[in-house]
């Protein structure tokens, strides 16, 4: 997305970028997001556009909320190592362990960046399964596919509490904060107007969080 291109510096990603379901109105709906985030008004962009279907709106923008975090992560990924973040943490408080109920079933303590692989294999197999991401026009969503989408999002927010609370300062250094800003607020208000995080689970992030809904 031109809004949030990064340097040349940091093409790398974590993961190869995904494109939007391609069957459905996937392109057509990027479209729309693109146009509306060129704007700037961040509130507009979120909006489910007048007409569309909530599930093909979620479907976009998980894809593309994904890749945002895989851009972000990626520039860090030769500081996030397993000897500077022994444990998936957001804080002193708060550390997350994996599991995806399939090959972990019960929740393993994992480094920091063996949390970001898993996670980023897990979403990645999501998406790439048409009975939950479904690429043909017209073929249906699970009557799963919100719970589905809800746990994306939980498990990307907290990517994102690990860069606030571990890799500010090298985000500042590397002069990406606003980037990193903007990305964030833009993942609140989206998962705040649909409803796709509990609150409980933000509280590592709670001020930054607050400040963007201004509650």
């Amino acid at each position: 997305m031109s809004l949030f291109g990064l340097g040349s510096r940091n093409q790398k990603t974590f993961r190869p970028k995904k494109n939007a379901p391609s069957g459905s109105k996937g392109a057509q709906l990027q479209k729309h997001i693109d146009a509306t985030l060129g704007s700037g008004n961040l509130r507009e962009a979120v909006r489910l556009p007048p007409g569309e279907d909530i599930n093909e709106w979620l479907a976009v923008n998980t894809v593309d909320f994904f890749n945002q975090v895989n851009i972000l992560y990626g520039t860090l990924t030769e500081f996030c190592t397993p000897n500077n973040c022994p444990t998936m943490t957001a804080g002193p408080k708060y550390e997350y362990r994996w599991a995806d109920g399939v090959t972990i079933k019960k929740p393993i303590e994992v480094s920091a960046p063996k949390y970001a692989e898993y996670l980023m294999d897990w979403i990645e197999a999501q998406l790439d399964d048409e009975a939950i991401f479904p690429q043909k026009l017209g073929a249906p969503f699970p009557p799963n596919f919100r719970d589905v989408v809800k746990t994306i999002f939980k498990r990307l927010f907290r990517v994102y509490a690990h860069i606030y609370h571990s890799h500010f300062q090298k985000i500042v250094s590397l002069k990406e904060e606003a980037h990193l800003n903007t990305c964030f607020k833009h993942f609140v208000l989206f998962t705040w107007e649909f409803q796709l995080i509990d609150k409980g689970e933000l509280a590592p992030l709670s001020d930054l969080v607050d400040s963007i809904l201004q509650l």
